[in-house]
């Protein structure tokens, strides 16, 4: 089954510092009707103000992966990491049993990210903060794991039944995805149209894949993807 998340029916919120669009409900934000995918629960389609961010505050149990679209975002946390990830790089953040942190653009310009929440597989446990750079052209025509449950080579490593890709495909251009059975994925283009089995999808609108073993995403004009695939379904 293909889900499309139209950007229109996807809820969002809206400040001076901050324009989000959640693709999943969390609490009182997003569309009701967006339900988590297996242990994926939040992705958040972030623009923030320059000179603005989210302040120092607490997390427990979750893996949280940012995708940095445009911009710089710089990260300070309790343990004493502070790093800045550029466009199109990713950084990871192991909450376990408990840090705090803060997520700024201290940059002159917008910062835009996508922000995604997916549950450990238990709780507690040591917290951690890594980021790294993943250039744009290796991942020209393929899909490339940018932060993986399965110790996938090159990834940043996440303590969850999850992995998350970034692909680039130029107008025509053509992925074949395969899904183990029980495995389902969510895609979001961060730049571009793709077709994904016959359903057209625009650039911030998602697409819930389940029960689904293969996907084809055709790329309508160039596309920049980012794509998460989560275990077995419950």
């Amino acid at each position: 089954m293909i889900e499309h998340r139209p950007l229109a029916e996807i809820g969002g919120t809206l400040s001076d510092r901050l324009a989000a669009k959640h693709h999943f409900a969390l609490g009182r934000y997003g569309n009701p009707g967006h339900g988590p995918l297996g242990v994926l629960y939040v992705w958040n389609d972030d623009e923030l103000a320059p000179h603005s961010g989210f302040p120092l505050h607490r997390h427990e149990d979750v893996e949280i992966v940012t995708y940095v679209r445009e911009g710089v975002i710089t990260h300070e946390d309790s343990l004493g990491n502070r790093g800045r990830t550029h466009a199109g790089d990713v950084q990871v953040m192991s909450a376990g049993a408990g840090i705090e942190h803060s997520e700024r653009n201290d940059e002159q310009v917008v910062t835009r990210i996508f922000q995604i929440w997916i549950k450990p597989r238990k709780g507690g446990g040591t917290p951690r903060w890594g980021s790294k750079p993943f250039p744009r052209a290796d991942r020209a025509g393929r899909l490339v794991p940018l932060a993986s449950g399965r110790s996938l080579d090159e990834a940043l490593p996440i303590d969850a039944d999850a992995d998350v890709y970034g692909a680039l495909l130029v107008a025509g251009g053509v992925l074949d995805i395969s899904l183990a059975e029980g495995q389902a994925g969510y895609l979001v283009p961060a730049v571009g149209t793709v077709d994904v089995n016959g359903v057209s999808v625009a650039a911030r609108e998602g697409v819930a894949v389940r029960n689904e073993r293969s996907i084809k995403v055709r790329a309508v004009t160039d596309a920049e993807l980012v794509l998460v695939i989560v275990g077995q379904m419950e």
